[in-house]
């Protein structure tokens, strides 16, 4: 009988085995595969690679490694041999870490000051005995949380929906801040209820939206980085703006002379829940065009240009602190460029020709719509 030796192979791996027959006309087709043959275990000759340390809590130090392949475990019985000692120091410190699929270890101490530097090697194991060390690397032990909070925390209403809540950062913490969490509630709910919102890096403001109007909230913020959150600043609270007017303007009076259209309208006048008129928005678009150009006012009046050919819509809103209020029936104005029109005129006009009559539309009341 025929025989092969095979070499090289991984140790403590099942191989399956084909055998083909070739000559100078050529190579014929495969034999059968063997049964599945597992090599000899043998010690690991693979040390992790990737060796870094990771964020942890106050006390600890936390490293890491890119776990060994199965391939190259080389037997039953795989583990790994964390060394570390304090940067400087003789004697290595071991911890055995018996999971194959570990790929992180966690040693605590706390005698150990954050930001303590160690020197760190990882090795690998199996029932075949020791197998080698990684490359020493140096990492820190966990900063820990921070210490300190945020000061200075002050909230403001910017609308109806939205409060500003800005901060000062820390100067001094055992633990150096990722970002910052502001938590908030309303008024007669429990601060365990409050929502969160983050910001990272050293942002010291954020604008909360989606809030109820007229309500009044209350805040603290406290920074966190991997290691957890700090203490929460003291308490601070605002209050939303009222609601923005939820009546439209009224009895829209116009006059058209050349290229403008001079407007009046009825005041505002605000319920109780609602915020106090500051003012009177008039928007005026082409007709076919999507962007309205604004007029803003204190006055029951203005003037609205017309400055090209075509079909104005204007439409009228009152606006607050709270925001902008309910829109105006919309009239719909062609440029004109001769005479005076009104709207207490008939909004169909008839101009005789010599051989028929042209009906003109001058202006006509329809529903508002979304702009």
């Amino acid at each position: 009988m025929e025989s092969a030796m095979a070499v090289d192979l991984n140790p403590w791996v099942e191989y399956e085995f084909r055998v083909v027959a070739t000559n100078p006309i050529g190579t014929g087709d495969p034999s059968t595969p063997s049964r599945m043959i597992r090599t000899n275990e043998a010690v690991p000759k693979t040390a992790p690679t990737n060796v870094s340390g990771r964020s942890g809590r106050r006390h600890e130090l936390v490293i890491a490694w890119e776990p060994v392949s199965e391939e190259f475990q080389n037997g039953e019985g795989f583990g790994y041999i964390v060394a570390f000692r304090p940067n400087g120091t003789r004697g290595w410190k071991e911890k055995m870490v018996t999971s194959s699929e570990a790929s992180k270890f966690i040693y605590r101490d706390e005698s150990v000051p954050p930001l303590t530097p160690f020197e760190v090697k990882v090795g690998v194991y199996n029932n075949k005995g020791d197998g080698p060390f990684s490359q020493i690397v140096v990492i820190c032990s966990a900063e820990g949380e921070p210490s300190a909070a945020p000061t200075d925390v002050k909230a403001t209403s910017v609308s109806v929906s939205e409060i500003l809540v800005a901060w000062k950062h820390i100067k001094e913490s055992l633990g150096r801040p990722q970002g910052f969490e502001v938590g908030y509630w309303k008024d007669m709910e429990q601060e365990d209820t409050a929502e969160t919102v983050k910001t990272r890096g050293n942002e010291s403001f954020v604008i909360l939206t989606g809030l109820e109007g007229n309500t009044l909230y209350h805040f603290t913020v406290r920074a966190y980085n991997g290691a957890g959150y700090g203490p929460p600043s003291s308490e601070v609270s605002a209050t939303t703006k009222k609601s923005p007017p939820s009546q439209a303007p009224s009895n829209l009076r116009w006059e058209q002379q050349g290229s403008q259209v001079s407007l009046g309208w009825e005041p505002v006048i605000p319920l109780a829940n609602e915020s106090e008129v500051v003012g009177y928005k008039v928007f005026y678009r082409q007709e076919g065009h999507s962007n309205s150009q604004v007029i803003e006012t204190q006055k029951l009046q203005a003037v609205v240009p017309l400055p090209d050919a075509g079909v104005y819509i204007i439409e009228v809103r009152a606006y607050s602190e709270g925001g902008d209020g309910t829109a105006s029936s919309q009239i719909r104005v062609p440029s004109y460029s001769g005479g005076k029109i009104t709207s207490a005129q008939s909004t169909l006009h008839s101009l005789s020709t010599s051989s028929s009559s042209v009906t003109l539309l001058l202006a006509l009341m329809i529903p508002s719509t979304s702009w």
